[in-house]
């Protein structure tokens, strides 16, 4: 009898791929709130367009945190759920107090840069473990936000 997990995964890959999630977990919250900021605190020229923006990131990017908690649950695993256990795994930092449109662009930008780094490598896992829902779910996320770092780039004419 094989040691598998409620989904048919092998406990010990789906045990690593949570593992790395939870890792994912904690940047998409740390990257959330970050968002959040920049929309309530940009100022300047192009407020108006990049409040706008803000909301609409912020809003997707909290439907991903709920999703992925939800992931890690299927896997039979616990999502990490303090904010203290969030800034201590993330490599996505906290960001404070900045208000140039500018510079929150790129702040956003940054932190999609990292999301899609750390999705690639869930992905690469996933598909080493036959795990097709984990490898769907962050290759859309991939695809998705490959564009908005393009759409990023070309705002601020990279």
């Amino acid at each position: 009898m094989s040691d598998t997990n409620a989904i048919g995964l092998d406990a010990d890959s789906a045990n690593r791929l949570a593992e790395k999630l939870n890792e994912l977990l904690a940047n998409y919250q740390v990257f959330y709130m970050n968002v959040r900021g920049y929309h309530w605190n940009v100022k300047g020229p192009n407020f108006f367009e990049l409040h706008t923006k803000f909301e609409e990131f912020y809003t997707d990017l909290l439907l991903k945190v709920d999703e992925v908690a939800e992931r890690i649950l299927t896997l039979g695993a616990q999502p990490v759920h303090a904010y203290s256990d969030y800034v201590r795994i993330a490599q996505i930092e906290e960001i404070r107090n900045v208000s140039d449109g500018e510079e929150c662009v790129r702040g956003i930008l940054t932190g999609y840069q990292t999301l899609i780094d750390l999705q690639r490598e869930i992905l690469s896992l996933a598909s080493d473990a036959d795990d097709e829902g984990t490898a769907a779910q962050v290759g859309d996320y991939i695809r998705e936000q490959e564009k908005t770092v393009w759409m990023l780039g070309a705002y601020l004419s990279q």
